[in-house]
């Protein structure tokens, strides 16, 4: 999502004055610093909405005030409402308070739904502030069906000031759509027929929290669906308590309106919930298409789930299934990788964040951004208009840009995440993206943004692939639709609306023109040009996730499960993703792993700066730089963790002297970023850290080069990691390099870096993206036809020894114990006789081909071989291109093709 308005990707943000250009920069950078059963008889529900506190007059002001706004029960029973009165210097009254209070006129009926009553009570003089008194309110039962009814209570007070006046619904009841033993189409029907055009259109409508705060009530007066944070978006106090009762509270006014749909809030909790503090930050996307483990994947979708939830929230935007196409991208490490093959290995993640919708444990997943997001053209022409511009006035050169592709390639590449995550996966919303998709077979120029893009939703999504979810536009996803009577409008128009909906998207994430949105909605759909038959299926879609997921039944969330935001558990989960994602690309001399008894010298930015090291998407759109940006642990902490025996000099520019270290470990690479702020050649964020100001490029920044230069030309051993979401080019230098580790951004967890570094845990990770050799090679992916990056797409050195997967697979296997004999093998683990071992591995591979464990294992030591041929000098010359492909065959389902191609690598 964006959270900036983007005018055909222009920047809009803080201008040189610090004053918004033209409009908030959005939820993305928003600088702001048990359950119950609605159908439940005699149950009072808990609606936690806080009473806006009043300005005190004078010294001695004295507030009168209800508990809640909103008292929601069932019919038949005694609500207590319960006043409050109040000093503004916390002292006891000075004199007495009168409170006269009475039943209102609502929209229940007096006599048959309530008993009319009125009355006083008295605080008297010397009562202490904060005391409470009750007034009750009986509603009666009349055992008719009914919609949700309101009670209000007028108060008024001498001596005192009144600040909030209490309502009580009376909870909807006996009606069809409320029964959960009903299925949930027959209710969704149910539902849909008793709902007015306005409401309809409600449930269609997204707010951001931001437009409700200071009036939570708009959430009822517009009949919202929906309430989302963006980046940075968060209660007052960033805690997960707070979360919930924020979430209730937005509920609370969701629940007073006559049928009572419940709110879905929303968030993107892309690497954890990140926008919590002290929640697990995982590892980026780009990490874990790394680790190349999909069960892994699957847990840490679980957990994130998990600590999503306990915050009050049923619904993630989050995963991205983009395919990164070019490291320029400023998302692309929201990306599993360049292959879609791998993206798709990778979408047990919706499984992890799902479960069965319903658990109270898991979330509704989105895939995102539907599609083409991550292989749109990179443009030159911006990327040079740029240049000597305020950042303000740039625009984004790649990021939101145009797919320019034929409907094959496009289905070969963009949309094959698409049909597993709809099919096997059942993800149950999806986002459609920011970008355009312009056809080559009717000639270029003539680009259809993808939230207008009817064909690619409503035909192709939702026909032939059987979507049966609901679409959530993007951050003011409709605003970028040109409308030809107004091209230079960037806001709202009828027409933007009408194609928007039309095109086949559900639910329009409006955040700060919501009730907007809904009037254009409401007067094209009267007018029918939007069909109503297209309303009911946009609605029918939501209502039956709401339904799917019991929020119907539970609405309200539970606080008592906050503890599992940052939780132990999963922090290891954490731990061992990153640990699992560190790619090493070189190992000479057997620099890795490290003796924990070494004297080290650590420098470069990036060895204790937990904000560079979680990358965007954390605590705020953009993230922050800084030590403390996130409760966890740096790289610096886990080396000290790991290697308590180790000998440590700690200099992040590398001006400390060196004497008496043994190896020198450099940490160096990017600072956070997101979307277009991210983009080669884009918009610095100029609102963010100064760290992050810095110019975006695919080489290491001047300081950090020198840093790696001072250090590696300094000691006899020299590690260098790179932290960031992307590839860096550093081909000058690699020759001063001993050891060279890709650690992306690995989150709050860094000891999982660690882990590696001293061999607790050994190297695995896999390249998910191609490396480049310099930056006029990008974009580079595997499968071009002239395919030479530095480092190939699949290639990762290990340190574990390959004949102990062997080991584990070769009972009754005569073949795999031949190729474990000794003779074959070298004292290190690697392949002494690589002909005869990979010979009898070939063989019992295409005898057992479909068995996954035997195949992982047999193709570990094909490729350990190939790499090896590389680095010694004797692999043929279209190595890379062998090495890629057969990552490519594995990932397809093909091992015996894999291993042929690594097979010719190594031999």
């Amino acid at each position: 999502m964006q959270f900036g308005r983007i005018r055909n990707r222009d920047v809009d943000g803080p201008g040189p004055t610090g004053h918004r250009a033209t409009g908030p920069v959005g939820r993305r950078d928003m600088r702001l610093p048990r359950h119950a059963t609605l159908g439940a008889v005699g149950a009072l529900v808990v609606a936690l909405l806080p009473a806006p506190a009043a300005a005190a007059a004078d010294t001695g002001a004295v507030t009168v005030a209800a508990g809640r706004s909103l008292y929601a029960a069932a019919e038949g029973t005694r609500v207590p409402v319960d006043l409050s009165v109040s000093t503004s210097d916390g002292r006891p009254l000075a004199a007495a308070v009168t409170v006269r209070w009475a039943t209102g006129s609502g929209t229940a009926t007096p006599g048959a739904d309530y008993t009319a009553a009125s009355g006083t009570l008295t605080f008297p003089a010397g009562s202490p502030s904060g005391a409470t008194r009750t007034v009750p309110v009986t509603l009666r039962a009349d055992g008719a069906a009914e919609t949700a009814e309101t009670v209000p209570l007028t108060l008024a007070a001498d001596g005192a000031t009144v600040t909030t006046r209490p309502t009580v619904v009376v909870a909807a009841h006996g009606l069809p759509y409320l029964d959960r033993r009903l299925p949930v189409r027959r209710r969704v029907a149910d539902l849909l027929g008793r709902m007015t055009l306005a409401e309809k259109i409600g449930q269609m409508t997204q707010a951001e929290r931001a437009a409700v705060a200071d009036d939570p009530s708009a959430v009822a007066r517009w009949q919202l669906g929906s309430v989302l944070s963006g980046g940075g978006s968060t209660p007052a106090s960033n805690t997960p308590a707070a979360w919930v009762e924020m979430v209730n509270g937005l509920q609370a006014q969701a629940l007073s309106t006559r049928l009572q749909i419940p709110l879905i809030y929303g968030i993107d909790a892309v690497h954890g919930h990140g926008n919590v503090v002290g929640a697990t930050v995982f590892p980026h996307n780009v990490g874990l298409g790394a680790t190349r483990d999909p069960r892994l994947v699957e847990r840490v979708g679980q957990a994130t789930a998990a600590e999503v939830r306990a915050t009050g929230i049923p619904w993630n935007f989050a995963p991205c299934l983009c395919v990164s196409r070019d490291e320029r991208w400023g998302r692309s490490y929201e990306s599993f990788g360049e292959d879609p093959a791998l993206v798709v290995s990778m979408e047990t993640i919706i499984d992890g964040l799902q479960g069965r919708l319903g658990d109270t444990d898991r979330v509704l997943a989105t895939a995102k951004h539907y599609a083409g997001d991550g292989d749109t053209d990179y443009d030159e022409a911006v990327a040079a208009a740029n240049e000597g511009k305020p950042w303000w006035e740039q625009k984004y050169p790649i990021d939101q840009g145009v797919t320019v592709t034929d409907r094959a390639r496009f289905a070969r590449i963009d949309l094959a995440p698409y049909l597993p995550a709809v099919r096997a996966h059942k993800v149950g919303s999806v986002m459609p993206s920011f970008s355009s998709v312009d056809w080559t077979e009717d000639g270029l120029g003539n680009p259809t943004k993808m939230h207008a893009h009817r064909e690619l939703i409503t035909d192709v999504l939702k026909g032939r692939l059987g979507f049966d979810g609901f679409l959530i536009s993007d951050w003011e996803g409709i605003h970028q639709i040109p409308d030809p009577a107004e091209p230079t409008n960037a806001g709202l128009t009828a027409y933007k609306v009408r194609v928007g909906v039309n095109a086949g998207t559900d639910m329009f994430m409006e955040p700060n023109s919501a009730e907007q949105f809904e009037q254009l909605l409401l007067a094209e759909a009267t007018a029918g040009r939007v069909p109503t038959a297209r309303i009911d299926d946009a609605v029918r879609r939501i209502l039956t996730k709401k339904f799917e997921l019991g929020l119907f039944e539970h609405p309200y969330a539970s606080a008592d499960g906050v503890d599992q935001v940052g939780s132990a558990a999963h922090r290891a989960v954490g731990r061992e993703a990153v640990a699992k994602s560190q790619v090493l690309l070189k190992n000479a001399g057997h620099a890795l792993p490290l003796r924990r008894d070494a004297s080290l010298y650590v420098a470069g930015r990036n060895a204790d700066d937990l904000g560079n090291q979680a990358g965007g998407w954390t605590v705020t759109w953009q993230g922050v730089s800084g030590a403390d940006a996130v409760p966890g642990t740096s790289i610096l902490d886990g080396i000290r963790q790991v290697a308590p025996g180790a000998r440590i000099t700690y200099s992040a520019d590398a001006s400390a002297p060196t004497d008496g270290a043994q190896v020198g470990v450099v940490v160096v690479g990017e600072t956070p970023y997101a979307e277009g702020y991210g983009d080669v050649g884009g918009p610095e964020c100029g609102w963010c850290s100064v760290p992050q100001q810095e110019e975006k490029s695919l080489r290491l920044q001047p300081g950090d080069r020198a840093v790696v230069d001072k250090v590696c030309s300094t000691l006899p051993t020299c590690v260098v990691l790179v932290v960031s979401g992307r590839p860096q080019v550093l081909t000058d230098q690699l020759g001063e390099i001993d050891a060279l580790v890709a650690s992306w951004l690995p989150g709050s967890e860094g000891a999982g870096v660690a882990d590696v570094l001293f061999g607790r845990r050994p190297f695995t990770g896999r390249l998910p993206v191609s490396w480049p050799r310099d930056e006029a090679q990008v974009p580079v992916n595997v499968g071009d036809a002239d395919y030479r990056p530095l480092f190939p797409f699949g290639w990762g050195l290990r340190t574990g020894q390959g004949r102990d997967g062997l080991a584990a697979v070769a009972a009754d296997r005569p073949q795999v114990r031949a190729a474990l004999a000794p003779a074959g093998w070298n004292a290190d683990g690697s392949l002494r006789d690589a002909p005869g071992v990979l010979d009898r591995l070939g063989r019992q591979l295409r005898a057992e081909h479909r068995d996954a464990a035997l195949a992982e294992a047999i193709l570990g030591v094909a490729r350990d071989a190939a790499q090896a041929a590389v680095v010694r000098g004797s692999a043929p010359e279209n190595w890379a291109t062998l090495i890629a492909d057969a990552d490519h065959a594995q990932l397809t389902g093909d091992p015996v093709r894999a291993f042929t191609l690594l097979a010719r690598a190594a031999i």
